[in-house]
């Protein structure tokens, strides 16, 4: 069977450009990416992060930017192409619910973060991604319109239900038990692959996409290739077309190499 022609690759960051255990890019990845870039094919980060989180892999010269998940899409010379903010009472009631009862939570814009109650265990987390901790929020300063994503640090068992009563017009969903990224209800990374697609003129058969959390599936079930690291979870490794490797053995390069890109 003939391998289907690709003219753009999009790339989640956290366990699939890089490493939990490193904290780096694998020098095979770097390698790989710049190959396709030497063919012309389009490279793009597709991230849950801010994009005030991503410094450290822009060295890949990538194409474009999907962060937030979907939420704001940009070029690589910074023409924004979508932009996209939680309903402004959705967060409202999240500072509402926190004076009332213990709760953890991050506000992203383009411009900042800011952090409500860090606990040990969200430390870790910032530790575990190789992220500074964000500052303190001050709630009386929060411009409720301009959120694009919010962490709400809650488990999976209750957080249907505090979605359903605090964020009703938002839509969670995660890459780890510890928290939830929360966005614009109907906002997903499919979202931002179809925008990204327009403004290049190109078809969504032509597509390839790899990750290996929660918040990749919509992505990788929209793509024409849908590749799942090795250490991908579950839910992500049933949905795609392939299982390559895991990041800390070459599988960007490999799942590439498989399909004829490289």
């Amino acid at each position: 069977m003939q391998n289907p022609v690709v003219k753009a690759v999009f790339f989640d960051i956290d366990g699939t450009l890089i490493s939990f255990k490193t904290h780096k890019v694998p020098d095979s990845t770097v390698e790989a990416i710049s190959e396709l870039q030497s063919k012309g094919i389009k490279t793009i980060l597709s991230t849950g992060r801010s994009i005030n989180s991503i410094d450290h892999v822009k060295f890949l010269d990538f194409d474009g930017f999907i962060t937030f998940n979907g939420g704001y899409c940009l070029t690589k010379d910074s023409e924004v192409l979508y932009r996209q903010a939680i309903d402004s009472q959705d967060i409202q009631s999240v500072m509402d619910y926190a004076k009332e009862k213990p709760l953890s939570f991050s506000f992203m814009s383009e411009h900042e973060i800011t952090i409500h109650d860090v606990t040990p265990e969200i430390a870790g987390m910032y530790a575990h991604l190789n992220l500074p901790v964000p500052k303190l929020v001050d709630m009386d300063l929060v411009d409720t319109s301009s959120i694009l994503q919010t962490n709400i640090f809650l488990g999976p068992d209750v957080e249907e239900e505090f979605m359903n009563q605090v964020m009703p017009n938002s839509l969670a969903s995660r890459w780890t038990p510890l928290f939830a990224d929360v966005n614009p209800k109907g906002l997903s990374k499919k979202v931002g692959i179809d925008i990204i697609c327009k403004h290049f003129g190109i078809d969504i058969s032509h597509t390839m996409a790899f990750g290996d959390g929660g918040n990749d599936i919509s992505m990788l079930k929209h793509v024409e290739l849908g590749i799942a690291m090795g250490n991908a979870n579950p839910e992500v490794k049933e949905i795609a077309n392939y299982t390559t490797d895991e990041v800390d053995d070459n599988g960007i390069w490999n799942a590439l190499k498989k399909y004829g890109l490289i």
